[in-house]
């Protein structure tokens, strides 16, 4: 950094929009899209290693949830903090913390003798992650103030959002294949120190405003909360809906977070300032991505047992199998999603977006047993990539846009924490609704030989006519919800916001 924030004085423009015409700030981009990339894959990646790490470490199917569960409940539950001590303690300072937190936790995953460390490894990468997300998408926001800069630059890091679970299942099937599951850990290292070294020449951030006392109660009460709403979620997929260990803690996390909201209202520096939510362009992004992340669930997860089990594919042949779909976010993310932002908002885009990803979930539904990736699996990953780039790209950069600077890290939180729990609901019910779909077909059919497998067929039909629900229901909100026009811009707010 050649000039030291705290140098500049109060009514200066933050340093990252003073360098707006330097090539400094595409730099940071490459940076923070790295530390997205690692958050996000993060989610799959794992999920690939673990086949082999059950087999190598020993341990059960039961067990088996944990390694996945343990990182979503600490990365869902401490979003919020951890974009508000983003505000408080400085962007750039928390996003180093997360980075490196992130490689050390998984370090230890890498080195893991046994579940327990592999566990706790896993919950310490969610706790960083949850510091390291809201960081970065809070520079982002910062850093590119010029409309359409901006829209550039929100639609390359929405691209990233919505291609790293493709990228992490094929990572996650090269590493798995050909080194050993435990790079799928090790390889974060290798990530976080390029980002590290990038943060630290390349990331500017603003001065620190007067912080105000930290919100305890609405800490606990939005920790607590999401802790039991994401556990309950994560035991309905594989205990039921109807079982104890999933509503219980789904009714405790609902009531919490009412209490939570209630909190919220009453005290003088809340954890999570309503006027954040309450605004139609940030509150339709929030509910447009949710929904959309519940979608999403139903190409990576379902999709991936269609590709093995009757395609039967390898972990890096379903991973490659991705890729396209992969191109065509980035492709619409970064051309019609970051042009068309700037100029008409994202009221247009998003709606568009998720009727094309809906039209594509509605193409997977003709697969049958007989089919073929290049006729019945190709055309509608295309689709369903085109349509989740006009969805990302523009609900992330209206998430983040007109938000008081000083609101910047929870408002770039929320994104987060509503596309954690919205993967989380679409995966419950999900697999809640496959489950139901197969017993129903095997027992309403004679038997045969091919029952089995038509069986599952049935269920994967289902569970794509619900993702592509999913996609309308955000097409419907976000129409409804979006403001028309182009959204507001940073640098016209008055100099006291900026701190």
């Amino acid at each position: 950094m050649s000039t030291s924030t705290t140098e500049l004085p109060r009514s200066a423009p933050p340093p990252a929009a003073s360098a707006a015409g330097g090539s400094g700030r595409w730099w940071a981009l490459v940076v923070l899209a790295m530390a997205q990339l690692m958050v996000v894959l993060d989610a799959t990646i794992v999920n690939i290693a673990l086949p082999t790490a059950q087999r190598d470490l020993g341990f059960d199917d039961a067990s088996r949830q944990w390694v996945v569960t343990g990182y979503a409940l600490a990365f869902g539950s401490l979003l919020l903090l951890g974009g508000r001590l983003s505000d408080f303690f400085g962007r750039r300072r928390m996003f180093l913390i997360g980075l490196i937190g992130f490689a050390l936790a998984s370090a230890l995953g890498g080195a893991a003798n046994g579940l327990e460390m592999l566990i706790v490894a896993r919950a310490l990468q969610g706790a960083f992650g949850a510091a390291l997300a809201p960081a970065a998408l809070s520079l982002l926001s910062t850093t590119f103030t010029d409309p359409f800069d901006r829209g550039k630059a929100f639609g390359i890091f929405g691209a990233i959002s919505g291609a790293g679970g493709a990228v992490g299942l094929l990572l996650g099937g090269v590493l798995t294949e050909y080194a050993s599951w435990r790079w799928c850990l090790y390889v974060n290292l290798v990530i976080a120190a390029i980002a590290v070294a990038g943060a630290l020449t390349k990331l500017q951030d603003e001065p620190v405003g007067r912080r105000n006392k930290l919100d305890i109660p609405g800490v606990v009460t939005a920790v607590g909360g999401l802790v039991g709403l994401v556990f309950g979620l994560g035991k309905a997929e594989t205990d039921g809906w109807g079982a104890p260990v999933t509503l219980i803690p789904i009714i405790v996390g609902v009531v919490v977070l009412i209490a939570f909201v209630v909190i919220e209202t009453r005290v003088e520096h809340p954890l999570l300032p309503l006027r954040v939510v309450l605004d139609r362009n940030r509150g339709g992004s929030y509910a447009s991505i949710g929904i959309a992340g519940a979608g999403m669930f139903g190409i990576f997860l379902f999709l991936t047992y269609y590709l093995t089990v009757f395609l039967k594919f390898t972990p890096i042949q379903t991973g490659l199998a991705f890729l396209p779909m992969l191109a065509a976010i980035m492709t619409s993310a970064t051309t019609a999603g970051s042009i068309l932002t700037p100029k008409v908002g994202p009221r247009p885009l998003v709606p568009v977006g998720a009727l094309v990803a809906a039209g594509g979930m509605a193409f997977m539904t003709r697969l049958d047993l007989h089919s073929t990736y290049a006729a019945n699996v190709l055309p509608g990953l295309l689709i369903i990539g085109l349509g989740l780039g006009l969805v990302f790209a523009p609900t992330q950069n209206a998430a983040t846009s007109g938000v008081e600077h000083r609101d910047a890290g929870v408002a770039s939180a929320m994104i987060n924490t509503v596309q954690q729990i919205g993967g989380s609901i679409g995966t419950a019910l999900l697999s809640s609704f496959a489950t139901t779909a197969a017993t129903h077909y095997a027992t309403s059919h004679r038997p045969s030989a091919l029952l089995a497998a038509q069986a599952q067929l049935a269920s994967y039909h289902t569970v794509f006519w619900c993702s592509c629900g999913f996609f309308v229901l955000a097409a419907i909100v976000a129409t409804l919800l979006f403001r028309t026009g182009p959204l507001d811009v940073d640098q016209d707010a008055p100099p006291a916001m900026a701190h």
